[in-house]
């Protein structure tokens, strides 16, 4: 058997099937796209074209800028009366999104516990400490 130049499986040495990569990732993709479609469309029929944070309008010529944001991120959780759906702008969707992947790596940083990251530890550091007694002192 010829020597291939291609990917190689990093544990066996195995040459990877880039066809067959290809192709589970484009079923993939596909299926993601028709379930997007199917939501999509139903929120936007069940919800005002409004994005619930910044309360932008939308209108049949920018609708394509009105994006279906999942509270519990789980975007298979579809339920058919939109409960876990809202629209919110692509600049909002972008920014919920952030904020989840800084609350993740924030708890993987172990600073889910508060802002000092350690459980239980509170801020003992007053900037008023002391303004009482310059208050008397007038």
């Amino acid at each position: 058997m010829a020597p291939t130049n291609g990917p190689r499986h990093a544990r066996t040495g195995k040459p990877i099937d880039t066809g067959k990569l290809d192709r589970v990732v484009a079923e993939a993709r596909k299926a993601s796209d028709d379930r997007a479609a199917g939501y999509r469309d139903q929120a936007l029929k069940l919800y005002p074209w409004v994005c619930g944070r910044c309360a932008r309008t939308f209108t049949r010529d920018n609708l394509r800028e009105l994006t279906v944001h999942h509270k519990d991120m789980d975007h298979d959780n579809n339920p058919p009366d939109g409960s876990n759906w809202e629209l919110l702008c692509i600049y909002c969707h972008d920014n919920e999104h952030q904020k989840y992947e800084e609350h993740l790596a924030a708890l993987g940083a172990g600073k889910g516990a508060g802002r000092t990251g350690q459980a239980g530890k509170q801020t003992t550091f007053n900037p008023f400490e002391g303004l009482a007694d310059l208050i008397k002192k007038e």
